[in-house]
């Protein structure tokens, strides 16, 4: 089976969601406020861009080094 691609996307309820380019089911959806849009304004997109990023790089980093993933953690 071919790899899928992943894909950014902006549905028409404002939630922005990555998701496969052969799925429409969403692997991790972000939603802001409305106040939070108002003070980002078309902003809104690319910090969700970065957050996703941000979570890319920490499942690689937990890839590369399993055993971080059996330490108990404080979520803030």
């Amino acid at each position: 089976m071919p790899a899928s691609y992943l894909e950014i996307v902006e549905l028409p309820t404002g939630e922005i969601v990555l998701q496969r380019s052969d799925d429409e089911e969403p692997l991790v959806t972000i939603d802001f406020s409305e106040e939070a849009k108002l003070f980002l304004q078309e902003g809104h997109v690319e910090v969700a861009k970065a957050m996703i990023n941000a979570g890319i790089a920490v499942v690689g980093s937990m890839a590369e080094n399993p055993s971080a993933m059996e330490a108990p953690r404080t979520v803030h």
